[in-house]
């Protein structure tokens, strides 16, 4: 009968209850109608005991990071940096605005504050030059999921904790995708410019005009280097270096830039904090929803469900591969990762996939999830920042989401594109 939690939390979830309540209503009410009175005090306890953990202190310091870059001003030196390389060719501020987004995700690995930063500043820019205000804001949403894949990663984090994996090989890992889907991104972009004759947004930038926004930029451009260097390095810890980046971060943006004051520290620590709480509760939520799995045996009857599908595990992948796009039309990545992980991940593994290369499948398609419609969160965003429909955006994105789906077949059938990186350094086997 305990399995039955898992449709009692989909009701929950299509009657529009938060989330993290799901997790706990779910399996609490049916192991107290089971009479495991234990089971059901362990489940609780387990709130605390999942968010009282040392690698989960990264997601605070990462989201401050992210938080003091932004409101230092770095966005504008990044977007100055990418108009020097890529504003002369046709279609340059769409070029612009997906390089803007690569360099972005070194610094926050947040899709949503992708879209918020750079939405608000390049969306009025883009429609300035004549591109719709529906195409802007599709590439921009597009984009921003590079966000979560590109390192750092706070859903690669969550993932780690909760799957016990390595957080420096997901990050490694998260590098090459990343890149890809900003490539591909690129690719149809000059294609839809070519073929609709897409502004250029400025001249050619000269080798000494390039040089002094490369310098602008030198110092935000670091954060990445610094934080892959030393995990790589063994200088410190991932959850360190989400320290070290947030002490750097406040450096630069006071002293260094001296583009924030001491007065805006008190609300930049504020929405830091209030966005740490809300998803180190899904954590704790969800390690206590991973007791009640395990005691279901919901993954062993996942295992025998699927494999009596075929035995076949490329079938499989792609199968999975479709589950994880639907999944993610409807919920976040952080709360899917938490639910589905420790359920499909055994099931792979034990059919020989490496536990890093499913993680990896899973991250990306779930983070590409944030810019599907009909749920997509960053959608929501990106309307809200360029005052434009959802349903509008979400057609004017399709050609965009055909790419990132082709990225996340290439990486699920050709594991050395995700793979090579972390068995080069010695991160996965």
């Amino acid at each position: 009968m305990l399995i039955w939690f898992l449709p009692l939390f989909l009701v929950f979830l299509l009657m529009g209850l938060p989330v993290v309540f799901g997790m706990l209503a779910a399996p609490g009410i049916i192991l107290w109608l089971n009479g495991q009175e234990r089971d059901l005090t362990l489940l609780y306890r387990n709130l605390y005991n999942g968010i009282d953990s040392f690698p989960l202190m990264a997601i605070p310091f990462f989201m401050l990071a992210g938080e003091l870059m932004n409101r230092g001003g770095i966005t504008l030196r990044l977007v100055e940096f990418a108009q020097a390389l890529m504003g002369h060719l046709r279609g340059g501020l769409a070029h612009v605005n997906v390089l803007s987004s690569m360099l972005f995700a070194g610094l926050s690995g947040s899709a949503v504050a992708d879209t918020s930063a750079l939405g608000s500043m390049l969306v009025p820019a883009m429609e300035k030059q004549g591109y719709t205000r529906r195409f802007a804001a599709a590439i921009t949403a597009a984009s921003s999921v590079i966000g979560p894949i590109i390192p750092p990663s706070g859903i690669m984090i969550i993932y780690a904790y909760v799957m016990g994996e390595s957080v420096a090989a997901l990050f490694l890992a998260g590098i090459v995708p990343g890149i890809m889907v900003g490539l591909g991104l690129m690719a149809v972009i000059k294609v839809m410019a070519d073929r609709y004759d897409f502004p250029i947004a400025s001249a050619r930038k000269s080798w000494p005009e390039r040089g002094r926004a490369s310098l602008k930029a030198f110092w935000p451009l670091l954060t990445p280097v610094i934080i892959l260097g030393g995990i790589l390095g063994g200088i410190f810890t991932p959850t360190e270096a989400a320290a070290v980046a947030a002490v750097y971060a406040m450096v630069i943006s006071l002293l260094v830039l001296k583009t924030m004051t001491l007065s805006e520290l008190p609300d930049v620590l504020g929405r830091a904090a209030l966005t740490s709480a809300v998803v180190l509760l899904l954590v704790g939520a969800a390690m206590s929803f991973k007791t009640v799995v395990s005691l279901s045996h919901a993954p062993q009857i996942m295992a025998d469900w699927i494999l009596a599908l075929t035995a076949n595990p490329l079938l499989l992948l792609l199968l999975i591969n479709l589950l994880l796009f639907v999944v993610g039309m409807f919920l976040d990545a952080g709360p899917a990762i938490i639910i589905l992980a420790p359920i499909l991940a055994p099931v792979f593994e034990g059919m020989g996939v490496d536990s890093v290369h499913f993680a990896i499948i899973m991250c990306v398609n779930l983070t590409v999830g944030l810019a599907t419609p009909p749920m997509g969160l960053v959608l929501f965003v990106a309307a809200a920042v360029s005052k434009e429909r959802v349903t509008t955006i979400a057609r004017a994105i399709l050609p965009f989401l055909a790419v990132e789906v082709v990225v996340i077949f290439l990486i699920t059938y050709f594991p050395a594109l995700s793979m090579t990186i972390p068995r080069l350094t010695g991160f996965a086997d």
